[in-house]
């Protein structure tokens, strides 16, 4: 390692920012002062040197998941385990599970060394919780990713499934091959949101259609793991009819991953318009369903 990274605390004296390269986390940790303490203390450790432990597998991690059977660190086979069930449907790599990933290590550093009553590490959006007894945690949802504001609040409790939350659309910081503005998708874990993320925002699409500009993955960026993929650049005007289409495909996508058990639920959005996969679906089977405020259910 020929750098350190970036680690300190913000201004408001409770979270922690740790960034180096392209890895930019925010953690914040709830409980006694010295637990507290520790935790950051565990995850400044942790994260120093994980980018190079990345690096030195990137060329595996850039492969198609099913040949990605070498890889040696902890962050990168959790990437691999998390876009394994999709390898046989289509081209995906390691790379589609990394946020979640990082966060879900660096949470995992901060629980082995203290007790706390709740936190999160938030890589970019995709976010790694921990709720203790009684705790819940509030999620805004943004109707593109790259705009301020919240659009509507989530709640996720301690007696829920969820522990990760993960983003991705066209706005986000990787490439996608498909047309949402943002897909926010709840599951037990980082990694598996992020992979589940990527999957349905791909998903959600017009293929064919002229008002879409997209462009080989690799002219944009000559390193990138989808090689000469078309991945979506613009969006041009489209009818309340075709957003729904192509909102639909999304969600179908979604409805099979939570019938598989990969997620518990899933919000759309294109152009305006939302959807939500799960939580509706479910409410009958458990004593209260995740709170989604002000949002039409799917």
């Amino acid at each position: 390692m020929t750098r350190l990274p970036q680690i300190a605390l913000l201004s408001d004296g409770r979270r922690l920012h740790l960034q180096d390269g392209p890895i930019d986390l925010i953690v914040e940790a709830r409980g006694r002062v010295d637990e507290v303490r520790s935790a950051y203390e565990a995850a400044a450790g942790r994260f120093t040197g994980l980018l190079d432990e990345l690096c030195a597998e990137l060329p595996v991690l850039r492969s198609a998941a099913g040949k990605a059977t070498s890889l040696q660190g902890v962050v990168a086979r959790r990437m691999h385990a998390a876009v394994s069930p999709y390898a046989a449907d289509g081209f995906i790599t390691p790379m589609a599970a990394v946020a979640g990933s990082v966060a879900e290590e660096i949470l995992g550093a901060m629980l082995r060394a203290a007790t706390l009553d709740r936190a999160y590490v938030n890589n970019g959006g995709d976010i790694a919780l921990h709720l203790g007894r009684a705790e819940h945690f509030s999620v805004g949802l943004m109707d593109r990713p790259d705009r301020d504001g919240v659009m509507r609040t989530m709640r996720v409790y301690s007696d829920d499934p969820v522990r990760g939350v993960a983003t991705s659309g066209r706005h986000g910081r990787s490439f996608s091959l498909g047309i949402a503005d943002a897909v926010t998708v709840l599951a037990a874990t980082a990694s598996q949101a992020d992979a589940a993320a990527t999957v349905i925002a791909n998903a959600v699409d017009l293929p064919g259609h002229s008002a879409i500009i997209r462009k080989p993955a690799n002219e944009l960026q000559s390193d990138s793991d989808l090689g000469a993929r078309l991945v979506t650049r613009d969006v041009g005007e489209l009818s309340r009819k075709e957003v729904a289409t192509a909102l639909e495909s999304g969600a179908e996508c979604a409805r099979q991953l939570f019938d598989r058990g990969l997620i518990e639920g899933a919000v759309l959005q294109l152009c305006g318009d939302m959807l939500v996969i799960g939580p509706k679906d479910i409410e009958e089977q458990r004593t209260r369903p995740l709170v989604l405020e002000n949002a039409v259910h799917a």
